[in-house]
């Protein structure tokens, strides 16, 4: 071990306190170059508020402002401070910062930069439609681009912030009556649903619920069509159907597992909910809270009360921007399958900041209009709706 000899350095010790005293009397007798004064923390925060947004109604982006460890902004040569877009553009290296993923970056969140920099992220509002078009033949138009689509809220335009067309993809839950009147039918039924999985896009992600009087998850999120293959299978069916139950609970458990942008439910049933605690009313008020799921139903009806599970049905899709189905004969339920594959596949997401503030809260009507060189009156299916300022009930 190396033992150091600290005599001589403290025999200097009263020589090197008095050179210190010395030059720092000196560094304070030098006039200062006058500058503005700088906000404090407390000061830069109340003058940049945080947004409280919460979040699920809209989709969140991030902006960000470069400060120093003192929490004041850092300024470019035009005084103005330094900040990004919710994207992934990187800060200005000049300021000695690096890359950041902005959009995984919560409001609020504070990230130290490598050279000793900070970054905020602060929350931006953003309300995401996923829509499909069709012509006055009811074929699907996927070609239109976005100076062709015009969005209201509450029967105000509003300002397209971003735009794609592409096959993204998709969380989706399958739900199919497991009551005791579905029992000759489920074959057709599962064949018809690994049909629509196999005609989706490759990197979704699928769960099974079977329900009757209450509803049960078969099959958790997977890519895997032979997990899904045996979820389908669990073919018990007894009991009630608690349609609106299962409706709601499978939204809930998409708002906190699913993983996609976009997310869809497909419920298959033969008859009128009977044994919910929820009404429809509340089913169609959770769909439409936040980002709620796109609904498409497959209605295998008869009897006396077709009319109130039709219009039941109905509602659950419309609201949602969905398609509701209702075949003649199990003939027909795998033709359906696959036409819902390909609407899911060709549709178009629409992103528009609001103008009103979603802390004011309360329900927004929706409306798209399209219109395009070439084709006749266009007819655009999104949601019709949604709940501002809502946060999902999985998210409480």
């Amino acid at each position: 071990m190396l033992k150091l000899d600290i005599m001589p350095l403290r025999n200097k010790l009263p020589y090197a306190t008095a050179l210190f005293l010395l030059v720092l009397s000196a560094s304070l007798a030098i006039p200062q170059q006058s500058r503005p004064a700088q906000p404090s923390a407390a000061q830069n925060q109340a003058a940049h508020p945080q947004s409280s947004a919460p979040s699920g109604v809209h989709r969140e982006g991030t902006d960000s402002i470069l400060v120093d460890a003192a929490g004041i902004p850092l300024e470019d040569q035009s005084g103005k401070s330094i900040s990004q877009e919710a994207a992934l553009a990187p800060v200005n290296p000049s300021v000695g910062s690096e890359t950041v993923n902005i959009p995984n970056q919560k409001s609020g969140e504070v990230t130290k930069t490598k050279n000793g920099g900070f970054l905020i992220g602060v929350q931006v509002q953003e309300v995401v439609l996923h829509a499909t078009v069709v012509d006055q033949r009811a074929r699907l138009v996927t070609n239109l681009n976005k100076n062709d689509f015009t969005v209201y809220e509450d029967g105000q335009p509003q300002q397209i912030t971003r735009f794609t067309r592409e096959d993204i993809p998709v969380s989706l839950g399958i739900l199919i009556d497991n009551s005791g009147s579905m029992r000759d039918k489920r074959q057709a039924v599962n064949t018809a649903a690994l049909d629509l999985v196999k005609g989706s896009n490759p990197e979704d992600e699928v769960f099974i619920v079977n329900f009757s009087d209450e509803a049960i998850i078969d099959t958790d999120l997977t890519s895997d069509v032979a997990k899904m293959q045996e979820g389908l299978q669990q073919v018990d069916s007894r009991g009630g159907t608690a349609l609106y139950d299962a409706v709601v609970a499978s939204a809930d458990y998409l708002a906190k597992k699913g993983r996609r942008e976009k997310k869809v439910l497909l419920v298959v049933t033969d008859g009128e909910d009977n044994a919910s605690t929820d009404t429809l009313e509340q089913a169609v008020r959770r769909v439409q809270d936040d980002s709620g799921p796109v609904v498409y139903t497959i209605g295998i009806l008869g009897g006396e009360r077709e009319k109130r599970a039709r219009r039941a049905l109905d509602s659950l899709a419309q609201h949602t921007g969905g398609v509701s189905f209702f075949p003649k004969d199990l003939g027909e339920v795998d033709q359906i399958a696959r036409a819902v594959a390909r609407d899911i596949r060709n549709q178009y997401s629409i992103y528009y900041r609001p103008t009103r503030p979603q802390e004011q809260g309360g329900f927004r009507q929706v409306k798209v209009d399209a219109h395009a060189p070439g084709y006749g009156r266009l007819q655009v299916r999104t949601r019709s709706g949604y709940y501002a300022g809502q946060q999902t009930r999985a998210s409480k």
